[in-house]
């Protein structure tokens, strides 16, 4: 689990990084649109927005695939750890998790409430009472939710056509992915939180012992 956390932490940060990149290239195309309803737009910017844009869609979404991966795993294992912690069994197993996570529809509600499941033990709250989730997780929970509503209605949307169709496309392009960054950077907070919750002891601040001798 630790490992997971440390490997996913950076993905994360580098798939905000991105998804905030293409947010200002996605601006950026917005504004040559705008210009264009007066006044002819040079070919050199034109080209350099589509480039940045095209770029930077493919670009994030495989970072964004690589750390959603990559957490996922980390929530399985957390998710069995805070169980153990508990001393209970897992309200659902790995794969159920896995297809809770994937499935449209069940995103919305199963990844917040492990979470808070995972949390809650991680406290040791008592295992038979109903989790109560920290301002932390319901506020990612509710960015997590916006984020995937914004997604699907950016993919419908871009099945309209038109000038004025394309134009608002744009501008939902650049609220996804603002708040994909918002989902990603309050994902590490999170990841950090539930991980010294559960493994709180550092291993590399840890003294190594070696056996010198055993008397006899």
């Amino acid at each position: 689990m630790r490992a997971l956390a440390a490997l996913a932490v950076p993905l994360l940060g580098l798939t905000a990084m991105l998804v905030l990149v293409t947010a200002g290239a996605e601006a950026w195309r917005y504004a040559l649109l705008l210009d264009s309803r007066t006044d002819a737009v040079p070919a050199g910017p034109l080209h350099a927005s589509d480039v940045l844009v095209v770029t930077g869609g493919v670009v994030s979404l495989l970072a964004s695939a690589l750390a959603g991966a990559v957490t996922l795993g980390w929530l399985v294992h957390a998710n069995a750890a805070a169980a153990q912690a508990a001393a209970v069994t897992p309200a659902r197993p790995g794969w159920q998790l896995v297809v809770g996570v994937l499935v449209p529809g069940m995103n919305l509600v199963v990844p917040g409430a492990v979470l808070a499941e995972v949390e809650h033990a991680a406290l040791g709250q008592d295992p038979n009472r109903r989790p109560h989730p920290s301002r932390l997780v319901i506020g990612w929970w509710v960015i997590w939710s916006v984020g995937l509503v914004l997604a699907g209605t950016a993919i419908l949307w871009n099945l309209r056509s038109g000038v004025q169709a394309r134009a608002d496309g744009v501008l939902l392009h650049v609220a996804t992915d603002l708040v994909a960054g918002v989902v990603a950077i309050t994902t590490i907070v999170v990841v950090r939180r539930l991980t010294r919750l559960l493994s709180p002891v550092k291993l590399a601040g840890t003294r190594r012992m070696v056996v010198i001798r055993v008397p006899r």
